[in-house]
């Protein structure tokens, strides 16, 4: 679940980002896959963390 929410999250972030700094479509996209792979990778970080802690 952390994975989807932080794709979802990246995503809404890079993108907003994006057209706050007057980006075009491709900047906006861009942005919004960039982030979303690194909070992606961020949440499965903290998934594989949590669950081994658990054991």
């Amino acid at each position: 679940m952390l994975v989807l929410a932080g794709l979802i999250l990246g995503a809404l972030l890079g993108g907003l980002r994006a057209k706050k700094r007057g980006g075009n479509g491709k900047d906006i996209w861009q942005y919004a896959i960039a982030h979303a792979i690194l909070f992606m990778l961020i949440g499965l970080v903290v998934t594989i963390v949590l669950h081994r802690m658990a054991l």
